[in-house]
């Protein structure tokens, strides 16, 4: 993404960059000869309606359209960025399934369905990938809402295999009436290190009937690979399949292997032999992650921007790499991080490019936080032997950088794409006395829902939960977070805190990892939200919190505010809220980390913003005091999981209205028990019972809309939260 010099377009082609990604070196000189351009039949893939096509094409055609997929994807990745990685291994093995099966009446399913942008352009969306005024039409995953050729709509990982075990039970149950054909798997890059992908696979041994797992083993996963199956897997790539144990047969399937997997023809002879097939088979097939990323140069090559163009004289535009077969995958590159320099074999960068504007960009806040928690952390691992950070999956992305993990050693485990078993095996780690980390994206926390309830929160384990995209953000349907508090808060048990500065942040995960017998340590498993844009933002300008500048008291002694200290006018000295106390958060003890914070005293309205919409609580309290003469309360309640009775109680006197601004779903969530405890704790002096306004996010599904958008459609925003305001006075 940032090596050799050119870009290797011309600026009539389809694919012209904007003048700031073309003064950046690129990893590939594209000759424009080949790219693909969309409305230009003389392409191939321009012509590619349907799989139909697909299978008009002469046998000799094959090639050609991989090398123009091929060539596609590495200029889409430096326009829009995506799954790229993924993608360039799959072009051979995609072209030759809709070359041999008959979708949609052969049923795909495809697992990691990031997997699918060639399969997306085979069936009708080439040009969402040819043509930039077109590239928000498609989503990075397989959706049924696109194209009656998606299955599914998934971005999560593993369940392929359940899913195509069900689609097949029908057809068997309906007969030739039920208008499916044969059903493919397609699962790999880490997948298979699922566990539901097991459950699935033993149940359609025991099934059987027509069911063809296409095991895409590119020897990556995410991150490096890492699990006892892999010494196998290895075996049986060494031995041209032949090698036991062979996982696949102990399960009771059928086995092929085939090692050219970027090899259109002998994917296709593979695929037309099972065919059909009146049993379940697998089909392990041994592709290149990354095929057309650059291959041979060194990194201190892709460092220059002098680097020799890459050649396409192979058939597809794989070049031969020897960033393979490498005992220790965690040193198999030099990336820092998961969207850094991609390029061909064993490469955790080319798991996710972004795209060449936004190169030299500040840090997202998954990396920023992830850093800053792995830095407080790594001082302690020796002196503290039984601390250990547990990824299931994904480290890069979260901040988990390559230097940490080596640095670590064996405090650092990725247990690879395995949610429950991480928190279970956190729990265990606690109850032996050590203090387990375990650190992965809020949507894929949904995964290990039971454990979080039994391992975790039934046993009192001491576990600390790093949960990353907590809240509102511009993902994809499957990748949302906007749901994490109404699950987490709602544990019994569990502790949730919502940090919104850096130094909260570190303050909360000091306490929650204080080793085991510590004073005032938590008493069980602690779940921290790693604060998202609107906090870091406001942390790089600290005009956005108008109120207080980022300057706020350390921690309140007692964050209530008596009904005693209310001025005539209704309003609270801040004398009575802001005292502090100079700890650490070792020794903060429970009670002080589950205290609200009270930053500006007033009366008439209390805004209470918890975690990433508390700088709209300040910047709100601006505006009703420039535009309305209205000093408001505004509250940080710090943490999710209890209500402050004392401040709530306090607030009665002097304040008719009560704000709740939550970043995420107001149904069920955190705003809500506000309004209950208002209205379960009713008073008989009807001034003294202040109105609630809860603002929040929809229960509802969002799919690759802007946070500023889904802040303007729930109300999240100054102008609206005013004009609510200020509309009940």
């Amino acid at each position: 993404m940032r090596s050799a010099s050119g870009n290797g377009f011309d600026s009539s082609d389809s694919f012209a960059v904007s003048g700031a990604a073309e003064r950046t070196a690129r990893l590939h000189d594209i000759p424009p000869s080949i790219t693909p351009s969309h409305g230009d039949d003389s392409h191939l893939l321009s012509r590619i309606a349907s799989p139909a096509d697909v299978k008009a094409l002469a046998p000799n055609e094959l090639a050609e359209l991989c090398r123009e997929i091929r060539t596609t994807l590495l200029a889409y990745g430096h326009q829009h960025g995506g799954h790229i990685g993924s993608n360039l291994g799959m072009v051979e093995a995609t072209v030759a399934l809709h070359r041999v099966f008959d979708s949609p009446r052969d049923r795909i399913v495809f697992d990691v369905s990031h997997q699918s942008y060639v399969h997306k352009m085979l069936t009708g969306r080439a040009a969402a990938y040819l043509d930039p005024d077109r590239f928000s039409e498609v989503t990075g995953f397989t959706n049924p809402d696109e194209s009656k050729h998606d299955q599914f709509v998934l971005g999560h990982t593993g369940t392929s295999i359940s899913l195509a075990c069900g689609l097949a039970k029908t057809r068997d149950m309906e007969g030739p009436n039920s208008g499916i054909g044969n059903v493919i798997a397609v699962i790999g890059d880490g997948s298979l290190s699922s566990g539901v992908a097991f459950e699935g696979l033993n149940n359609a041994a025991e099934q059987g009937g027509n069911l063809i797992i296409v095991f895409n083993d590119n020897e990556m996963s995410i991150a490096g690979d890492f699990g006892g199956m892999y010494g196998p897997l290895a075996r049986l790539r060494a031995s041209g399949g032949t090698a036991q144990p062979n996982l696949f047969n102990a399960f009771g399937l059928d086995y092929r292997y085939v090692e050219a997997g970027n090899d259109v023809s002998a994917l296709v002879a593979a695929f037309e032999e099972v065919r059909d097939i009146d049993h379940p088979v697998v089909v392990h097939i041994h592709t290149l992650k990354g095929a057309g990323y650059d291959g041979e140069e060194t990194h201190a090559d892709r460092q220059t921007a002098s680097a020799s163009p890459v050649s396409f004289d192979s058939p597809t535009g794989v070049h031969p790499t020897d960033n393979v077969n490498h005992s220790e995958p965690w040193h198999s590159d030099h990336c820092n991080l998961s969207d850094h320099e991609p390029h061909e074999g064993q490469c955790e960068a080319s798991h996710w490019q972004n795209p060449d504007a936004a190169i030299g960009k500040p840090d997202d806040p998954r990396k920023h936080y992830g850093k800053m928690a792995m830095a407080a952390l790594e001082p302690r691992f020796a002196a503290e032997p039984g601390l250990v950070v547990i990824s299931p999956a994904t480290p890069g992305s979260n901040g988990i950088t390559h230097e940490f993990r080596e640095r670590a050693g064996a405090h650092y485990v990725d247990t690879g794409i395995t949610e429950s078993h991480a928190v279970a095996y956190a729990a265990g780690i606690a109850r032996a006395g050590g203090t387990p980390v375990v650190a992965t994206t809020a949507s894929f926390f949904q995964r290990a829902y039971d454990q979080f309830f039994q391992e975790m929160s039934l046993n009192r384990s001491r576990v600390t939960v790093l949960d990353f995209l907590g809240g509102l953000s511009g993902s994809d349907n499957t990748h949302s977070g906007a749901y994490d508090v109404t699950m987490f808060s709602n544990i019994p048990g569990a502790t949730m805190l919502v940090p919104t500065s850096a130094r909260d942040y570190l303050a909360d995960l000091a306490w929650a990892t204080a080793p085991a017998g510590s004073a005032d340590a938590p008493a069980g498993p602690v779940v921290i939200r790693v604060p998202g844009e609107a906090i870091l933002a406001a942390e790089r300008d600290a005009t956005l919190l108008p109120v207080t500048g980022g300057q706020i008291a350390d921690r309140p002694q007692s964050a209530s505010l008596p009904a005693s200290a209310s001025s005539a006018s209704g309003g609270i000295s801040a004398a009575t809220v802001r005292g502090t106390v100079s700890v650490t958060a070792q020794h903060a003890g429970a009670r002080h980390m589950l205290d609200w914070r009270v930053n500006q005293t007033g009366s008439q309205v209390a805004i209470i913003g918890l975690g990433n919409a508390y700088p709209l609580a300040e910047q709100t309290a601006a505006a009703l005091s420039d535009d309305y003469g209205i000093t408001a309360t505004v509250i940080d309640p710090r943490q999710c999981t209890s209500l402050d009775s004392d401040v709530l109680e306090s607030l009665r006197d002097g304040h008719q209205q009560v704000i709740t601004l939550e970043d995420g779903q107001l149904e069920g969530g955190w705003g809500e028990k506000v309004t209950a405890y208002y209205a379960n704790h009713h008073v008989s002096d009807g001034s003294r019972n202040p109105h609630v306004l809860n603002f929040g996010a929809a229960k509802e599904f969002t799919d690759r809309v802007s946070l500023g958008e889904l802040n303007e459609r729930y109300g999240l925003t100054v102008e609206q939260v005013t004009e609510a305001i200020t509309r009940c006075f």
